[in-house]
This record gives C-alpha cells, sequence and structure tokens, in this order.
C-alpha cells in the first residue's frame, strides 16, 4: 500500500496536467454509441424530456430496458408502472447498475447509469406508489428497450482484484469489453471515497465493471482472465498493496454468473490451488474518482502488482 501512495503523490500533478488528453483517450476506448443533439441534451447535459412526450411513458412490453448511451441493462419491465406523472417509472433497478448522487438543485436525488455515468432523471421515495415506496424518474430519451426473448446487447461483470488500476488495465484490452470503470463494491456506505474506502471502515473492494458485448466475449473468458492476472490465492492483500479493500471477490450479477465463477474456482482447487477469492452477490458500485480512471493508459507504465500468466489449459 506505501508503494501505491508514493505513485499517486508522484503521479498526481502529472495526472491533472494532461487531464485533457487522458480524457481524449478514454473517449476514445469507452465504445459508447454516438448520441443525437437530443439525446445528448439529456443524457450527457442533464437535461430533462418533455413530461408525456416519451416513447416509453405508456409503454408495457416485456422486457429489459438500457441506457441509451453505452447498452448497459438498467430496469426489468416487471418493475415498471404508471405514476400518472409523464414520464417512465420504476421502483426498482437492476442490482448495481444505477447510482444516486445528490442534484446540482440541491432538492433532488440524480439516478445516472453505473457504467457510463449518463443522465436517467430522479429518484423519489415516500410516494406510496408501489409497496417499495420508491419511483425512479427516467426520460425516455436515455433508454432504450430489449424486447423479451431478444439476445442481450450487453452485459456487465464485476471484479476484485486488488489495485482496480491493474485489473482495468488488461480487462479493458479484452475483445469484446465496451467499457470500464474503477470503483468501489462490496461495501456499506453510499458513495463513498477513495480515502475512505483506504481507511478500511467501509467494507467495499477496489472493484472493475466491464460492460461488454457477449456476441464477441463470454463473461467465462473475462472471469478466466480475471484469475490470471492476480494472485487468487492471497487474502485481503494483492502484492504490496495490503488490507480487505485490496481482496479478491466475484460480485456475480445472476445465477449464471455465480456458477460460473463457482466453477473456475473448482477447476483451480483442482490444480491444487488454495484459493481466496469470495463469490458474491453483487451490491452498488460506486464509480471512482476520475483520476482512478485508465490510470496506466493516462500515466504510461504497467501494473506493477498483476502480472497475467495462464493457468487455464
Amino acid at each position: 500500500m506505501r508503494q501505491k501512495k508514493v505513485y499517486m503523490v508522484l503521479s498526481l500533478t502529472a495526472l491533472v496536467m494532461s487531464a485533457c488528453a487522458g480524457e481524449g483517450k478514454m473517449k476514445k476506448n469507452t465504445g459508447y454509441r454516438e448520441l443525437t443533439a437530443a439525446e445528448r441534451a439529456v443524457i450527457l447535459e442533464k437535461g430533462t424530456e418533455r413530461p408525456f412526450s416519451g416513447k416509453y411513458d405508456e409503454f408495457s412490453a416485456a422486457g429489459t430496458y438500457t441506457c441509451k448511451q453505452c447498452g448497459a441493462a438498467l430496469y426489468r419491465s416487471q418493475d415498471k408502472f404508471d405514476a400518472h406523472c409523464g414520464w417512465p417509472s420504476f421502483d426498482g433497478e437492476i442490482p448495481g447498475a444505477v447510482k444516486r448522487l445528490p442534484d446540482a438543485d440541491g432538492l433532488r436525488t440524480e439516478i445516472q447509469c453505473t457504467a457510463c455515468g449518463g443522465h436517467l432523471g430522479h429518484v423519489f421515495l415516500g410516494e406510496g406508489h408501489t409497496a417499495k415506496n420508491t419511483r425512479h424518474c427516467v426520460n425516455s430519451i436515455s433508454l432504450e428497450f430489449i424486447p423479451a426473448g431478444e439476445p442481450a446487447r450487453t452485459e456487465r461483470a464485476l471484479f476484485a482484484a486488488g489495485c482496480f488500476w491493474g485489473v482495468q488495465y488488461y480487462l479493458e484490452k479484452v475483445p469484446g469489453v465496451i467499457a470500464t470503470a474503477s470503483g468501489y463494491s462490496g461495501g456499506h456506505k453510499e458513495n463513498p471515497t477513495y480515502r475512505e474506502v483506504c481507511d478500511g471502515d467501509t467494507g467495499h473492494a477496489e472493484t472493475v465493471e466491464v460492460v461488454f458485448d457477449p456476441q464477441k466475449t463470454s463473461y467465462e473468458k473475462l472471469a478466466r482472465i480475471f484469475f490470471e492476472t492476480h494472485d487468487f490465492t492471497q487474502v485481503d492483500r494483492q502484492g504490496p498493496d495490503i488490507g480487505s479493500q485490496y481482496r479478491s471477490a466475484v460480485f456475480f450479477l445472476d445465477e449464471d454468473q455465480k456458477k460460473t465463477a463457482e466453477n473456475l474456482i473448482q477447476i483451480l482447487k483442482g490444480k491444487g490451488y488454495k484459493v481466496a477469492t469470495e463469490v458474491t452477490p453483487a451490491g452498488p458500485f460506486w464509480k471512482a474518482e476520475e483520476y482512478h480512471q485508465q490510470y496506466y493508459e493516462v500515466k504510461g507504465g504497467t501494473p506493477y502488482c498483476h502480472r497475467p500468466k495462464k493457468i487455464f489449459d
């Protein structure tokens, strides 16, 4: 952990000075779809479409609502209800897919796509519309609907394997990966800061979120690379970084991901490895501060505590 702190201090000035260049590099790697002027006004500039004008306001087909910008799955049709407010309303999101932030107006709570930060709308509590007492008021223009039975266009994965700089470095290079983000998951505090996570009181692990095209790569391939690029036998550490925030963990989003991770662990145990990796249901994912994103791409160099090695046949 000391070595990581030294790197942080030495590179902070360089990161700030190269922010514009770094931002350009990150945009090249996103793979997000190009937005129209109207979509940009809402998704990027946090605008609001006119009430009762959106295509999904009075819409009840079965399927999944995804992010218009990056394609990440956000809401299921069974969580949609008619609040008669003029915008699509949902009383629950897909676990970890939507994050909440204080709105700039100081009164409301904004909701964003966790994967790309695209603006969705606002969330309201205590209105009594449904038993969950929650209403995600979402702009239709921020969404794309995938009918039930159609294959998912994107999927998400959450992996923790020590310092997220190195984990992101390797996972974002996999063909078929659309976007990656360094952040925090597995803890109990909302929207934690890096310092809070480092103090070890929030329960979070440094985690990388991956949005990928299942037609071009698979969750199993990503999970294999996850295991092959860190020491999964170490407990609450990875190389020189020590603490529970550096633990090895797979945060699964569905039963298929859980089964895949458990099967790979059984293979590793059969090879004689003592696996310390946790396999845990995914909770909220909180994107880390911008200076942590694509760290090695912006800074240059390669990970100091992650080294790929072939383990699986």
